[in-house]
């Protein structure tokens, strides 16, 4: 099953790195984060990628010409400058060679079971699953009956609420749903296989955060410094 990587984007809100490099060439302890997020998939046995470039690809391009890990298979497919999401994708449907394949962007680690979303995929049989987290919480939480703080609470992720975590599994069905290049993948195509049935979610409370921000750059940054990066596993 191969893996598509979106890493086309302009990655306008960390404009302080991405002004000189493309938001997956941004580096976390010394290496892209594109890397950490393909390492995620190549440890549970998924170590063949299919690139989708735009906006500075040609760095991308460098970075794999220079060397790939050893047992990993990387495609780099140029998907223009200004493809909408959905349409980077389905550009890349002539190398899936009709069939599933996993999805994600190039700006989020998590320490996902990738082997377990794989597994509850192909249990429900539809065609497509997104995997569900709760996002990271900026702030102490407080429950309030009236003015009083009934409970205050320090939490690394939010308590309630399911938002779209960017680890998807789709079958060669879903390209019927896209449009051209100005198709947005989280819009039209994932509403109308909501509304169809045929959208199914994988929960997963564990550790999850992107890349929108330098702020969260950093904490990543910091995260990587422990030495025990959660989205690096055990290995």
């Amino acid at each position: 099953m191969k893996v598509v990587l979106l890493a086309g984007g302009a990655g306008t809100r960390l404009a302080e790195e991405t002004e000189l490099r493309p938001k997956p060439m941004v580096e976390i302890g010394g290496r892209p984060i594109l890397w950490h997020i393909m390492s995620i998939y190549a440890r549970a046995g998924f170590r063949e990628f299919l690139v989708a470039c735009g906006r500075k690809g040609e760095q991308i391009q460098r970075y794999f010409d220079a060397g790939t890990p050893p047992g990993w298979s990387v495609g780099l497919v140029d998907t223009g400058p200004d493809t909408m999401t959905g349409g980077r994708l389905l550009r890349l449907r002539p190398h899936l060679a009709g069939q599933a394949f996993l999805l994600t962007y190039g700006d989020g680690v998590a320490d996902l079971d990738v082997r377990e979303l794989v597994a509850f995929h192909a249990s429900h049989g539809k065609l497509a699953t997104v995997t569900a987290v709760r996002p990271p919480s900026r702030f102490g939480s407080l429950a309030l009956d009236g003015d009083r703080v009934r409970e205050f609470s320090e939490k690394p992720q939010a308590g309630e609420g399911w938002i779209n975590g960017g680890f998807f599994v789709f079958e060669p069905g879903v390209f019927d749903y896209f449009a051209g290049d100005d198709t947005i993948l989280e819009r039209d195509p994932l509403e109308r296989l909501a509304k169809d049935g045929e959208l199914r979610a994988f929960r997963h409370a564990g550790f999850w955060q992107p890349m929108d921000t330098l702020r969260e750059k950093r904490i990543l940054e910091e995260l990587w410094a422990t030495g025990h990066a959660p989205w690096m596993g055990e290995a």
